[in-house]
């Protein structure tokens, strides 16, 4: 079981958003927490910002080159500052702990369809979905990616990742990796993505 940092206050952590770098600074230990806005021709809105703000707040307790937790590790060390934003965070795997997104409307209005989502910020359309170890290597950032742009009314997605993920031999910057898709994928100019902004983070 992760513990649950104790609230920080912002101003202990400086937020450069116009060079998208976040760090926290503690006895001359600087941790990042990296993040890129898609597309790029647009600033960030005020909840992408208060993101970053979020997870900045925990860059000492959650650092992908300090510590190997998993997604819900992560989830459960960020739920506090996220739900201080709007968010409704999952709590569990349970139902009564899951968070649900409508995709399709059937009958009478009953959903016929939904996806699971970490937080999903109703009122701005907002979904938060962190990953870890299979973020990048399994391509869950994707089955992220498409799923957001299936739910109904949802118009902002945020994936977290490690910056750095390591097993075995392997030695990834999945914060990188997933930067570099999501620039091919608006420069190729060949899908519309159904998203006012994509929000990348990197702990």
């Amino acid at each position: 079981m992760v513990q649950i940092p104790s609230p920080q206050p912002f101003r202990e952590f400086i937020t450069d958003l116009s060079y998208g770098l976040s760090y926290y600074s503690r006895s001359e230990k600087i941790l990042m927490i990296n993040w890129m806005y898609f597309p790029k021709n647009k600033t960030p809105d005020i909840v992408s910002n208060k993101i970053v703000e979020a997870f900045s707040s925990v860059a000492l307790n959650i650092d992908s080159y300090t510590y190997r937790y998993s997604s819900n590790d992560v989830l459960t060390i960020a739920r506090p500052y996220l739900e201080k934003i709007g968010f409704d965070v999952e709590k569990n795997k349970k139902s009564q702990g899951k968070v649900t997104v409508p995709v399709l409307y059937g009958l009478n209005g009953r959903i016929e369809k939904s996806f699971d989502a970490d937080g999903y910020y109703k009122e701005n359309g907002y979904v938060v979905e962190v990953e870890a170890g299979r973020g990048v290597t399994n391509y869950q950032f994707l089955k992220d990616f498409f799923e957001a742009c299936t739910m109904a009314d949802v118009n902002y997605l945020c994936i977290a990742v490690r910056n750095i993920y390591e097993s075995g031999n392997l030695r990834s910057n999945d914060f990188e990796r997933v930067c570099r898709f999501f620039e091919a994928l608006y420069a190729s100019n060949r899908l519309e993505v159904p998203l006012s902004g994509i929000l990348i983070i990197g702990y």
